[in-house]
């Protein structure tokens, strides 16, 4: 392959009848020898490909990619001034960050951000799910119900919904059970129904639920209609075709948009500061509110995010990897699988560094 490696094509050995017979001693090497040395001089890892006909030896030399190690270069300095400045920097108040960063109201607020996260996510997908079965179905009017809830909850902004949901007592004092226009035969406080807790996560799975709808429906509608109709004629059942055949080939669609999206609601959470929430970020005002130390205070919150953010793209990788299973001869191989084999390339190549260099 010219574009990963030059391939050189050395000249035939010239061989006699007599050194067919016996090989030349290692004291008075022949000349195609001293040309096959020279050609080893060079720093760079060589490998000569036996030739298939009896041609002659291909010595193949790796492409070399003098723009790659530009670019390490420069990263790695780039990394280098912000882990100095990170360092040297005081602005960063280290001591703060230190003080505040696993305290108890601190991890009390995580908490209440991974709650609202998981009962968002949950809720939301479940409501997903029947809205993309709607948008899906052959029934005129659903699709069109399905379509309006879409198409207005990602018109309103989230923050608007929040606030509207929190307020829903100023338009609706009371939740009557009973017959349409007529007598009712119970009621309830809106105000006692849910507080500000209830309406964050209400605001945030009906949110959530328009976006899954899409990306369910996207997963649903890349698999092959073929494998539909042969369990159609197999005489599978519409709903056992769905949940073994259709949706496990779905999910390798599905899941990098649905993890995304996940995410985005980890972080967005951090918009019911609005409603009062005691959730990572609203906790995180409150406190340099009273010690004015807004830089490290930001950057405990900051550090938590990417800890579970991290934390929920390594569940991705292996989620993924699961459904991966019927797509692939074999499966991705995982980090420390990907670890292992690049020190075993490492640990090769200095091994043959030396026997290069002896011959």
């Amino acid at each position: 392959m010219p574009s990963l490696s030059t391939v050189r094509r050395s000249a035939p050995p010239t061989t006699t009848s007599s050194s067919s017979s016996s090989p030349p001693s290692p004291a008075e090497p022949t000349a195609g020898a001293s040309t096959s040395a020279l050609s080893a001089a060079p720093a760079r890892a060589t490998h000569s490909v036996p030739p298939s006909g009896g041609g002659p030896v291909l010595t193949v030399v790796p492409r070399r990619n003098p723009w790659t190690w530009v670019g390490v270069a420069g990263v790695g300095l780039l990394l280098a001034m912000f882990v100095n400045g990170l360092v040297t920097n005081p602005g960063w108040d280290w001591a703060t960050f230190g003080r505040y960063f696993a305290t108890e109201t601190v991890i009390r607020a995580l908490g209440t951000t991974i709650q609202l996260t998981v009962l968002g996510t949950v809720a939301g997908f479940a409501l997903g799910l029947v809205l993309a079965a709607m948008r899906l179905s052959s029934n005129a009017f659903l699709r069109t119900v399905a379509w309006a809830y879409i198409w207005a909850f990602r018109s309103i902004p989230l923050i608007v919904q929040l606030l509207f949901w929190f307020n829903i007592a100023y338009l609706y004092q009371t939740i009557s059970v009973g017959l349409p226009f007529g007598p009712s035969f119970g009621s309830v406080e809106t105000n006692d129904l849910f507080g500000a807790l209830g309406a964050a996560v209400l605001g945030l799975a009906l949110h959530q639920a328009a976006y899954a709808a899409e990306i369910i429906r996207g997963g649903i509608l890349s698999v092959d209609e073929g494998q539909r109709e042969a369990a159609s004629a197999l005489g599978i059942p519409r709903r056992r075709q769905f949940a073994r055949i259709v949706l496990p080939q779905a999910m390798r669609s599905i899941l990098p948009n649905a993890a995304n999206e996940v995410i985005s609601l980890f972080k967005g959470t951090s918009i019911v500061s609005v409603l009062a929430i005691p959730e990572l970020f609203y906790q995180v005002q409150v406190i340099y509110g009273r010690n004015s130390r807004v830089v490290p205070l930001l950057l405990v919150a900051t550090v938590w995010y990417i800890i579970l953010t991290t934390l929920l793209s390594i569940g991705q990788y292996y989620v993924e990897r699961h459904f991966a299973r019927g797509s692939a001869r074999s499966l991705p191989p995982t980090p420390l699988q990907r670890l292992r084999a690049r020190w075993a390339g490492i640990a090769t190549q200095a091994a043959r560094r030396p026997e290069e260099v002896a011959r």
